[in-house]
């Protein structure tokens, strides 16, 4: 399901791999395959992809539709 997502996120902003790639500072090869279910995504960068994407990692893992992220925790 997150390589679904993942691809079709980034083609709904008319986003190119490279982009997002440079964005999150991994190599267009790495995200490519986190796209095509070759390689998993780290916690880490799914947090930062959630970020970047303003969704939740719910969403990008398939457990909810609803796209909107959480509120953030106050400190």
């Amino acid at each position: 399901m997150i390589c679904k997502r993942l691809r079709d996120l980034r083609e709904d902003q008319d986003l190119r791999q490279e982009d997002v790639a440079a964005a999150l500072g991994i190599p267009t090869r790495t995200y490519g395959n986190y796209e095509m279910g070759v390689r998993n995504v780290p916690l880490d960068v799914l947090m930062e992809i959630a970020q970047y994407y303003g969704v939740s990692t719910d969403y990008l893992l398939g457990l909810t539709d609803v796209k909107k992220p959480y509120p953030k925790k106050l400190k």
